[in-house]
């Protein structure tokens, strides 16, 4: 097994989004989610949802709304994507939302990050976001069984506020949605 290189959170940089990033999200975004999940779910499922939910295309979407905000976080010494966070209108079952909330759809880190701070420098920009558009809450889903990440949202004030279910390629899981008071 290789050796960690450390890095500390001042060698990355945490920068908005623009529609050139689209692959680079792209590619954060399937890793993140094959690194994190291989092993835990069913390599076709995890597969066939990169595949739909990870390309280039989806994320040019995304990119392309004006009420969306995506942060990039990449090196500093060569622009390389390390990880992003995304804030949208939610898009969590109704009976979880309420009037004024705004979605934290995606905070990812390579896995060689984590513990870096690079995690918690995206989710203070997505919170200050989140309150400079006046939003009275910020929501999010998440696997049940992601006791890494559950701990992390819990540390940065969430709290559980409901359930879903979240299909990764045809098998359907059991999340948390997750709902913080700004």
């Amino acid at each position: 097994m290789a050796a960690r290189v450390p890095l500390h959170v001042d060698e990355i940089v945490v920068r908005r989004a623009s529609p050139k990033d689209a692959a680079m999200l792209a590619l954060v975004g399937a890793a993140t989610f094959l690194d994190g999940f291989a092993g835990v779910l069913p390599g076709e499922a995890l597969v066939a949802h990169a595949a739909r939910h990870h390309v280039a295309e989806v994320y040019a979407r995304y990119l392309g709304r004006p009420e969306v905000a995506v942060w990039l976080a990449v090196t500093a010494n060569g622009d390389a994507p390390v990880g992003y966070a995304m804030l949208t209108p939610p898009e969590l079952p109704e009976e979880t939302m309420e009037e004024g909330d705004l979605e934290l759809k995606r905070i990812y880190a390579l896995s060689r990050f984590h513990g870096t701070g690079v995690a918690q420098q995206l989710m203070e920009t997505a919170l200050h976001e989140a309150k400079d558009r006046d939003a009275r809450r910020v929501t999010l889903g998440v696997y049940a069984g992601n006791v890494r990440a559950l701990r992390f949202y819990e540390r940065n004030g969430f709290r559980q506020i409901g359930t879903r279910q979240f299909t990764v390629g045809s098998l359907v899981c059991d999340d948390f949605v997750l709902g913080r008071e700004m």
